[in-house]
């Protein structure tokens, strides 16, 4: 199946949230999809983040995982995703915290010198240290309609959903049409 990576896939607002987004309807097992499952949409999804993520200024043009560094990228990603989750919905547990860490080294660890662009498992470690250490946690949510998890940088901390051109506009579109249908009495 062939893919491609739009801005709104980036709709988290940070590398680390985008790269946990990979995988869609997560908490549904049966239609659950795992982007990065294809090698050839992992190599994609850095050229993307260089044209839709938020973080590409911090980060600059972003290379490829090398081969060998995936497995570490993608065992970031499920500590990325475990412990954000759990601090979202405040049941966190000491150990997400720890395997984040552990997998954040990992991958610093087993990063390339850095010559150039800066690779994308290292620039999402980062990203996840970065939020990790962050003062606003506050400012982490899940959007109610698909699951990802995004930063809301409103100045109020009102946002709902993690995009409102996708996420929003079913969920508006949804609601008007139940209420037209209870108000004809269908």
């Amino acid at each position: 199946m062939t893919f491609t990576w739009t801005a709104h896939r980036f709709a988290g607002g940070a590398l680390a949230l985008d790269v946990a987004n990979s995988i869609i309807l997560r908490a549904d097992p049966e239609r659950r999809i795992d982007r990065f499952a294809d090698v050839a949409a992992i190599d994609s999804f850095a050229e993307a983040a260089n044209r839709f993520g938020a973080e590409s200024a911090r980060f600059g043009a972003l290379a490829p995982v090398a081969a060998e560094n995936r497995g570490r990228l993608l065992q970031l990603r499920e500590a990325t995703d475990r412990h954000f989750r759990a601090a979202i919905s405040a049941t966190g547990r000491p150990e997400f915290l720890a395997d984040l860490l552990e997998a954040i080294a990992a991958v610093l660890r087993g990063s390339l010198p850095h010559v150039g662009a800066l690779s994308l498992d290292t620039a999402t470690a980062q990203s996840a240290l970065s939020l990790a250490a962050s003062t606003e946690p506050d400012r982490l949510k899940i959007c109610p309609n698909c699951g990802w998890l995004f930063l809301d940088r409103s100045r109020n901390r009102s946002r709902t959903w993690c995009d409102m051109a996708v996420c929003g506009n079913r969920t508006k579109a949804k609601r008007h049409y139940h209420r037209n249908r209870e108000e004809t009495g269908l």
